[in-house]
């Protein structure tokens, strides 16, 4: 009869205790009361699934259990190519690629690779262990966060047809992510204050703070 699966809680203190406390797998077992194959086991799949301690704070359960646990199809095909996650997340830094065209390149490379699916799921778990977000809180009005968006634009004169490349200025509110944005000449500092000014007169208002990028 197969043994039942421990809960993720559990699994979390078994880490916890192995890693965190420094227990051998005898006192983690006795800790847990479970055998100490059963410690090894779990200690062997997170070792395999590249788990350290501590976790990531954005590691939730289900995305914990689908590293620890691949589903029996995943299983069967643990042979095939997987994508190199930390050259995947830089590219997808650079201005126009997007995770279909990285699983569409990996296929090229490797066809008998995983699909779509399985490539977004399991990039967003090794995101999880590697670079865990913070999640801030705003305060109504305090905040408003400032940039140029990192590519041009064409804007075209309804006149003459002629295109004008410009910059995009983009503002959103903290707590809200209410948005102002604008078409301007450059990312000078003349076109920069200009940019503020006409964002403070459709907003009505001047926020505590403006915090550009750092």
């Amino acid at each position: 009869m197969p043994t039942e699966r421990l809960s993720m809680r559990r699994i979390r203190d078994l880490l916890r205790l192995k890693y965190a406390q420094g227990l051998s797998d005898r006192a983690v077992a006795r800790s847990l009361g479970l055998g100490k194959g059963t410690v090894g086991n779990y200690l062997a799949r997170a070792r395999q699934a590249g788990l350290s301690w501590p976790l990531a704070t954005e590691l939730d359960d289900d995305s914990l259990e689908l590293l620890l646990f691949p589903s029996p199809t995943m299983a069967s095909r643990l042979d095939r190519p997987v994508p190199d996650w930390a050259v995947m997340d830089v590219e997808l830094r650079r201005p126009g690629v997007t995770r279909a065209l990285l699983w569409e390149e990996y296929r090229a490379r490797a066809p008998d690779g995983f699909g779509y699916a399985w490539f977004c799921e399991h990039f967003d778990a090794w995101k999880g262990r590697v670079r865990p977000t913070m999640r801030q809180t705003h305060v109504g009005g305090e905040k408003i966060f400032v940039d140029f968006a990192g590519d041009t634009i064409d804007v075209i004169d309804p006149v003459t047809g002629e295109a004008r490349t410009m910059k995009l200025f983009v503002a959103a509110m903290g707590a809200s992510n209410y948005t102002y944005a604008e078409a301007v000449a450059s990312e000078g500092l003349e076109d920069w204050i200009l940019a503020h000014v006409r964002m403070f007169a459709f907003l009505g208002g001047v926020p505590k703070a403006v915090v550009p990028p750092i």
